[in-house]
């Protein structure tokens, strides 16, 4: 009788590909989408194809199962205790999140249940949020004696000095749409919505000219750091460049001529 094989493990990464838009699902449903060193990995390699694919428009990060993540895996951090090893998965998980706002695409994180430390923080580092009404957000590792401190570089470039401080030194939960009231969320809606929601969030940023949204996006993200002055005459470069491109072109002639623009696609 021949053996039966042993069943794969399931990836921890789902994509799908659909009309320019990627979907990428965490997909640790029992472990609330801890972020084990696997999936930082497989997330980080994915982002950097997902940069050199021109076919993707659009990116969205959702979770499978109850919640969106739940941080970082507590109990392989533990099982692991190596100083050096924990030094080099919180770097190789801060270059994932680094490759989000530089991707040239933009990316949407779908967020239902918690959100929790890193999961916080992965929604803060993308570039826009959507979130059920029963998704719940907070920073919780003070509670349990571990600042959240690689998250508190995402939030605190996302809501206030004081708002960011409140969340990350209490550690308490605050609902969506206190989320969105502080600016870590775009849109709340019922969660029979979500999806929908996003859907067409997506489809509106793929409908927008290609290389409007890739100089425009680096261009936002370069200019924050920067002095007033450095920062106009950078936007300034890049709206001159940008003025020159065939979609510019396009758009402005139709904006005058009074007709629809014929974008690439």
């Amino acid at each position: 009788m021949a053996a039966t094989p042993a069943s794969r493990p399931a990836p921890v990464l789902l994509r799908e590909d659909r009309d320019d838009v990627t979907t990428l699902t965490l997909n640790r449903p029992d472990q609330f989408n801890a972020l084990s060193e696997a999936l930082i990995d497989e997330l980080a390699a994915t982002l950097d194809a997902i940069a050199k694919e021109p076919g993707v428009r659009v990116v969205v990060i959702r979770g499978a199962g109850r919640a969106f993540c739940a941080g970082h895996d507590l109990r392989e951090l533990r099982t692991r205790p190596d100083p050096a090893w924990h030094r080099d998965l919180f770097a190789r998980c801060a270059a994932m999140m680094q490759s989000l706002p530089r991707l040239p695409q933009p990316v949407i994180a779908s967020v239902h249940g918690i959100a929790t430390a890193a999961g916080c923080q992965l929604v803060a580092s993308c570039d826009l949020a959507v979130a059920s009404s029963q998704a719940r957000f907070a920073t919780s590792g003070i509670n349990l004696g571990l600042f959240c401190a690689t998250p508190a570089v995402a939030l605190t470039r996302n809501l206030g000095r004081k708002d960011a401080f409140d969340l990350l030194f209490t550690g308490q939960f605050v609902d969506a749409e206190r989320a969105a009231a502080l600016g870590l969320v775009n849109r709340v809606v019922a969660p029979d919505a979500l999806d929908t929601t996003v859907a067409a969030l997506a489809s509106d940023l793929r409908s927008k000219p290609r290389e409007a949204v890739r100089v425009g996006k680096a261009l936002f993200y370069r200019q924050l750091g920067r002095p007033l002055a450095e920062a106009y005459a950078d936007a300034g470069a890049v709206m001159a460049d940008n003025l020159l491109d065939a979609e510019a072109i396009e758009g402005i002639d139709a904006f005058l001529e009074k007709r629809k623009p014929r974008f690439r696609r």
